[in-house]
């Protein structure tokens, strides 16, 4: 079953929620808006508006306040240092994400959104929501960063010195970048009150333990064609959401 479908079952499954239309409305506009600043393709602000509408639908403005977070610390990371990334030859394309792209890092958390909304565990869906979006926040900082700041890596599997931009390679600067990221997102989701407050650590630490998660697949398995970048980033908001509902 394609994406696409996946999406509209999901937003079928929760349109009684919310008006639909206004969250229709909202994600037409963010999509347009980040095609417009090319942070996706054509194709990555149809699937985001999808994956935006969903959220709103099942997690509330909130959450959608939350994904436009994500959305601009994701794109100044990639366009920080963005020449040196050229040069290294991981630089981001000029066009933005794809769809494949978009779906990988948001759809675990369009997901929990979907099952806080039809579920009677809402309070837990809304803190994976929160530890998949900082999670897709603070891998593609952390990445960015430390690809921009650092000429070497560390293979996280092994501690061997590679180039930077290596699958599975981590840098301090990039780490603490990652962190950061994490940290903000959680925090606006306190603040958007799409979590309590006494959730900001477990969100934080999903977020992180998924990063680092995200690191070990892609040493040990997309370096060796394995897995590729969209499967680990996927997996990496999946691990986030379920260490952050583990703890709960």
């Amino acid at each position: 079953m394609s994406y696409v479908a996946l999406t509209m079952q999901a937003l079928a499954g929760v349109e009684a929620v919310r008006p639909v239309a206004p969250a229709v409305i909202i994600s037409v506009v963010f999509a347009a808006l980040a095609r417009w600043v090319r942070g996706v393709t054509v194709g990555g602000a149809i699937a985001g508006a999808g994956m935006c509408c969903l959220l709103y639908l099942g997690a509330g403005l909130g959450a959608f306040l939350v994904l436009v977070s994500v959305f601009a610390l994701t794109w100044l990371g990639t366009r920080f240092g963005y020449r040196r990334k050229e040069k290294l030859g991981t630089a981001e394309r000029r066009d933005g994400r794809t769809a494949r792209q978009v779906l990988a890092n948001l759809v675990v958390a369009a997901a929990c959104a979907g099952l806080a909304a039809v579920t009677h565990s809402k309070a837990v869906f809304l803190l994976a929501v929160s530890a998949a979006l900082s999670e897709a926040a603070a891998d593609t900082v952390s990445s960015e960063v430390g690809q921009a700041r650092s000429a070497e890596a560390r293979l996280i599997s092994s501690w061997e010195v590679v180039p930077a931009g290596t699958n599975g390679g981590v840098s301090l600067m990039g780490t603490v970048a990652g962190v950061a990221a994490a940290a903000f997102v959680s925090l606006v989701s306190v603040m958007t009150g799409l979590i309590p407050l006494k959730w900001l650590g477990i969100s934080i630490a999903g977020a992180v333990a998924g990063m680092i998660a995200d690191s070990f697949l892609g040493a040990l398995l997309e370096q060796r064609k394995l897995l590729n970048n969209d499967a680990v980033n996927l997996l990496g908001t999946l691990i986030a959401a379920g260490v952050a509902a583990l703890f709960v």
